[in-house]
């Protein structure tokens, strides 16, 4: 795979956006023998802490369930994965704010884990080093200016004034996507009026593979599982507050969230140099398909990160795309209406029903008065004492 900037050639799908959903894209169509264009700048060193490697730790943490590992495992690049860097979880504790809580266990569900907690940098290495290897992906560290679209294909004009034309483009440039602007997908936005609030400790006591999660006056803390004792924190926090957070020193952040946690791991040693944020949103394209375009991703969809499954929504994207593109009829280029229709109702039942899940649980625990409060606690003592309730919710979590 070339990573310079070659003469303009027809291709039969070009790929705006080099995270890790753009990656996988790439990976995944490039496997089905088709020619990829991966407009991409080549990835950032992983953000971490000074110390030794085995302390260095992403802020950018995710949570992979089920599906997203099916995936990685069918493009054959799981197994690249460092296992060192990651954790598994067999357990997840759930609290409210007056005393409900609420246990999932992998043992319990019939399932070997509830999710892997991996880093961004070690997913994008394994995946990096498929993509050099395959000769169907030609990767260029340029940018999209112009998007052109007739009856035939799709023409990108690149910064640089080269153009690509290919039978489909897949918008995967991330929330701001200038693919979902330019095709007029835009859709609804709407702030949560909070900051994610994401480092990383060490922890003193034990995680026993547990993720954590507390929910406390509209906001929400969870530390998730790393290796050798290491926990990466979550916290979705109010705007004033995720600031305050934000300014504090990493051994003062890290004395707040052992109190808000309840001391449950004991002490907790920085190893993030200072901790990192970013707005939370909802948000929503107009639809997930414009003539020749498909958006996958961010670019698609923004839910709340309560549950940890955006990225998780983003990959089956991408693997649904990979289906209906493998399935269509030999006379159908990849561009095809019919096919992108496919596509994107197969996804639509899935993403709409996560974006009414993670909204419907970030107002009930953001309000304050005393019913909401009543209600929640109930709430989450109730189905922990109901089994097949916990099952089928970890059914729908692991994708």
């Amino acid at each position: 795979m070339s990573q310079t900037q070659t003469s303009s050639q027809t291709h039969d799908v070009v790929v705006v956006g080099g995270g890790l959903v753009g990656k996988a894209a790439a990976l995944l169509l490039s496997q089905a023998r088709l020619s990829v264009a991966l407009l991409a700048q080549p990835a950032a060193a992983a953000s971490g802490t000074g110390g030794t490697d085995s302390d260095r730790w992403d802020a950018r943490i995710y949570s992979l369930c089920a599906s997203s590992q099916a995936l990685f495992e069918r493009m054959r690049v799981w197994q690249a994965v460092d296992p060192a860097r990651v954790n598994p979880v067999y357990d997840m504790e759930v609290f409210g704010d007056d005393r409900g809580s609420l246990h999932f266990s992998a043992y319990q569900a019939a399932v070997p884990q509830l999710a892997w907690i991996a880093e961004s940098s070690n997913l994008e290495r394994a995946l990096d080093a498929a993509l050099r290897f395959s000769p169907q992906v030609q990767w260029l560290d340029a940018r999209a200016d112009a998007l052109e679209v007739d009856a035939a294909a799709a023409s990108v004009r690149l910064s640089d004034g080269k153009t690509l034309r290919a039978s489909l483009v897949v918008g995967a440039d991330g929330a701001h996507s200038w693919v979902r602007s330019t095709a007029g997908l835009d859709g609804t936005v709407r702030p949560y009026q909070q900051l994610g609030v994401v480092c990383n400790f060490r922890a003193e006591r034990a995680h026993r593979d547990t993720a954590f999660q507390w929910f406390h006056d509209g906001e929400i803390i969870a530390l998730l599982p790393l290796p050798d004792q290491h926990v990466s924190l979550v916290w979705s926090a109010a705007e004033d507050h995720a600031r305050h957070l934000l300014a504090l020193d990493p051994q003062a952040l890290a004395g707040r969230v052992g109190t808000f946690s309840c001391g449950e791991l004991g002490r907790l040693t920085p190893v993030s140099a200072r901790a990192q944020g970013f707005p939370l949103v909802l948000a929503q394209a107009k639809r997930l398909i414009a003539p020749r375009v498909a958006l996958v991703g961010d670019a698609a969809h923004v839910v709340h990160p309560l549950a940890g499954q955006g990225m998780n929504l983003g990959l089956r994207d991408v693997a649904a795309l990979g289906d209906a593109l493998a399935a269509r009829e030999s006379f159908r280029d990849c561009g095809d209406a019919a096919v992108l229709r496919r596509y994107e109702r197969a996804r639509k039942e899935d993403i709409g029903s996560m974006a009414l899940t993670t909204d419907g649980l970030h107002k009930l625990f953001s309000t304050s008065s005393p019913l909401a409060k009543f209600v929640r606690n109930a709430g989450l003592d109730s189905v922990n004492m109901l089994p097949f309730v916990k099952k089928f919710l970890i059914g729908r979590a692991l994708g």
